[in-house]
C-alpha cells in the first residue's frame, strides 16, 4: 500500500475524456490540496467591498481524475477519510437566482470568514460556528463524454454536500466506468444540512483519504458510515426548531427556513440576510414526517450552542 500526492491539473466538468493524473491500487492513500469552490475569484475580497460578479467558469475545481487499477462497473469504491486540514479563510454567498429562498433574497451578498482557529469561526459576533471540514464533491466519474456541470449530484456521487463526511467517515460509491476516475472537490469548513443559500463555509483544504476497491458489490446508490455521534459538542445546549407544513416538501422546507429567519430576528436580533447566511452554515433541515397526507412537515434546527 502506497501514499500518493495527487498532482495537477484540475478540471471542472464531468466527462470521461479528461487525462488521468494518477493511477493507484486498492488500499492506497491519496494526499491532495483542493481549492475552494470559487476557484480563487474571492482571494482579494474584504467584507464591505462591492460584491464581485460571480464567475461560473471558475467554479468547482476538482482534483483528479484518479484511476483505480482493476475497478470496473459493478464494483464499489470506498473513500475512507483519514483527515482534513482547513485553510486560513473562507466565504459564504448569496448568488442571485440560486438557493432555497432565491425569490426572497434576489441581491448578491458575500461574507468572508477568517479561519484563525482550527475548531471554530466567528460570524459577525452573532454566532460561533464549529468547524467540521469535509469535501462536498467526491465521485466516481459518470459515464458521459459530453462535458456536464458539477452542480447536480447523481448515483455516481458528485456534489452530495453531505456535512457528515468528515474525518473518520467512509463513503461508498458505485463505479461507473473502467478505472472509476475518482474526483474530489468543493471543500467546506462547515455546513448546515440543506446548504440553504447554495454556499456553505467554502474554504480550501488539504485532505488524506484511503481508497479501497470492493469488487462485485453492485450498489445502486451512494451510502456512508460515520465514526460515532453526528453532533458531538454541538447538541449540548439543545435546539430551537421551526416548522414548515404543507403538501409539497420543497415548499415546506422554504416555510421552515423563513420561520427560522424570523425566529433569529425576534429571538437574537439577527438581520434577515445574516440569518439566511448563518442558516446555510449552521441550521439543519430535517424531514419530520411524510405519512400524514396530504400535509408533510419539514423542521429547521438551530443549535443553541452556537449563539453568542
Amino acid at each position: 500500500m502506497t501514499t500518493h500526492t495527487v498532482p495537477g491539473p484540475v478540471h471542472r466538468m464531468w466527462t470521461t475524456t479528461h487525462e488521468p493524473v494518477l493511477t493507484i491500487s486498492d488500499g492506497d492513500t491519496i494526499v491532495f490540496d483542493v481549492q475552494e469552490a470559487g476557484g480563487g475569484q474571492f482571494d482579494d475580497y474584504a467584507n464591505g467591498d462591492p460584491v464581485p460578479a460571480f464567475d461560473f467558469d471558475a467554479v468547482y475545481p476538482l482534483v483528479g481524475p484518479i484511476m483505480v487499477d482493476g475497478a470496473v462497473p459493478g464494483d464499489v469504491i470506498e473513500f475512507d477519510v483519514l483527515g482534513y486540514e482547513i485553510g486560513s479563510w473562507g466565504w459564504t454567498s448569496v448568488i442571485p437566482g440560486m438557493g432555497l429562498l432565491a425569490a426572497d433574497f434576489p441581491e448578491p451578498a458575500l461574507h468572508r470568514w477568517e479561519l484563525t482557529s482550527p475548531t471554530a469561526a466567528d460570524f459577525k459576533g452573532i454566532a460561533t460556528i464549529p468547524l467540521r471540514p469535509f469535501c462536498g464533491v467526491m465521485a466516481c466519474t459518470p459515464d458521459v463524454v459530453v462535458p456536464q456541470v458539477v452542480i447536480p449530484p447523481g448515483h455516481f456521487g458528485g456534489n452530495l454536500d453531505c456535512r457528515d463526511l468528515t474525518a473518520g467517515s467512509q463513503l461508498y460509491l458505485p463505479v461507473q466506468v473502467p478505472g472509476a476516475r475518482l474526483a474530489i472537490g468543493d471543500p467546506h469548513a462547515a455546513q448546515g444540512d440543506g446548504e440553504v443559500c447554495v454556499a456553505a463555509l467554502e474554504a480550501s483544504l488539504r485532505g488524506e483519504i484511503r481508497i479501497r476497491l470492493h469488487r462485485g458489490k453492485n450498489r445502486r446508490t451512494p451510502w456512508f458510515r460515520t465514526p460515532g455521534p453526528l453532533r458531538s459538542g454541538i447538541d449540548d445546549l439543545g435546539y430551537d426548531a421551526t416548522m414548515g407544513i404543507g403538501p409539497d416538501l420543497m415548499d415546506a422546507a422554504r416555510d421552515a427556513l423563513r420561520a427560522m429567519i424570523d425566529h433569529l430576528g425576534s429571538e437574537y436580533s439577527v438581520e434577515p440576510l445574516d440569518a439566511y447566511l448563518l442558516s446555510s452554515v449552521a441550521v439543519d433541515l430535517k424531514i419530520t414526517e411524510v405519512v400524514d397526507q396530504p400535509n408533510w412537515v419539514v423542521s429547521a434546527y438551530l443549535p443553541r450552542s452556537i449563539m453568542t
